[in-house]
């Protein structure tokens, strides 16, 4: 059995959901096709410290929203692929596009669409709040929630781990 640090050493690609993960699982919609999301600007910062240091960011979810693409290009992400019903489908892709090996990767991911990935990569992580089956299925279950600096608390503990953190 790997430790903690073991994992996250080697991490290289953080996939992150969205719904639940980098948001605290709420829709909000309004009239006609307009949709809101709150994200949470530590998580952001931190987002794009893992970027500037010359990691790769991917954004995957199952929903598909104009907000998710503007936020993940915002943050840096390499890919923001919306509409996954099956998440394991895009994971060769990601690997393969990033050209890393499934150690790694680390996802943050709240619910049962993740736990497939959270099987296969180096780093499973879940917010606070995930579902009972996510944090059951993660290597790491976080302090905070989702959309309340959950990414934030998992990227500083994976660049402090490899000496990246700003300031360190």
């Amino acid at each position: 059995m790997l430790s903690l640090a073991e994992r996250c050493r080697p991490i290289r690609l953080l996939v992150v959901d969205v719904d639940g993960s980098l948001t605290a699982g709420g829709i909000v919609y309004g009239s006609g096709e307009h949709e809101q999301k709150r994200f949470h600007v530590r998580d952001g910062w931190a987002l794009k410290e893992w970027t500037n240091a010359g990691r790769s960011l991917a954004v995957l979810t199952g929903r598909s929203s104009d907000l998710v693409e503007r936020r993940g290009r915002e943050l840096g992400a390499a890919w923001v692929i919306q509409g996954a019903k099956d998440k394991g489908a895009a994971w060769d892709g990601l690997l393969k596009g990033a050209g890393v090996r499934a150690g790694e990767v680390a996802v943050l991911g709240d619910d049962e669409p993740d736990l497939p990935l959270f099987k296969v990569c180096g780093l499973g992580a879940a917010p606070a709040d995930a579902a009972s089956q996510a944090r059951r299925g993660a290597h790491l279950v976080l302090r905070k929630g989702g959309g309340e600096g959950a990414a934030r608390e998992l990227l500083e503990l994976l660049m402090r781990c490899q000496g990246i953190w700003p300031g360190h």
